[in-house]
């Protein structure tokens, strides 16, 4: 499903570029802490980032699903939880961006849609999980009532390399 979710390389990609890299920087802050989360443990490092509609920055997250023992604990979640509390709308996120450097799974897509973020920017495909392009496409789901624009694999070999070298580090 590749393809229409990719934005020209001009302005826009620029800024998702800045946006992937603090991204990537939060799930290399992430693993240099606790091998692979800031609070310790061995979670899979992924860096979230919600950024406001002027490009500010409200919340970063990385996995902490076992330094917590939450299933839910996904970089994603945990970013917009924080987002959610210091954008000024409740549990609305409107006008956001959420960058993050896996493609999100189907409880995140969930959550960025119900959320009612305005844009996802991710890096890496996940063709086992994703729900946002690969396996499933739940964010452009015509009978939802809130579709975020996407745009995918922006850094991607970047972002698959931070993830490819953690893997390695465990076999």
């Amino acid at each position: 499903m590749r393809g229409p979710e990719s934005a020209p390389r001009g302005g826009p990609g620029r800024r998702d570029e800045a946006m992937m890299r603090t991204a990537l920087d939060a799930a290399l802050a992430g693993r240099a802490v606790g091998g692979g989360s800031a609070v310790g443990g061995t979670d899979v490092p992924v860096g979230a980032v919600v950024f406001s509609a002027d490009g500010r920055e409200l919340a970063r997250a990385v996995n902490a699903r076992e330094a917590l023992d939450d299933p839910t604990a996904h970089a994603e979640i945990l970013a917009l939880r924080e987002a959610a509390r210091v954008h000024g709308d409740g549990w609305r996120l409107a006008g956001t961006t959420l960058a993050v450097t896996l493609e999100p799974c189907t409880m995140c897509a969930g959550a960025l849609v119900l959320a009612r973020v305005d844009r996802v920017v991710f890096g890496a495909w996940e063709p086992k999980t994703g729900a946002v392009g690969s396996l499933w496409d739940v964010v452009r789901d015509r009978r939802l009532t809130h579709r975020p624009e996407v745009r995918g694999g922006v850094l991607e070999r970047e972002c698959a390399g931070v993830l490819e070298q953690f893997f390695h580090e465990r076999r």
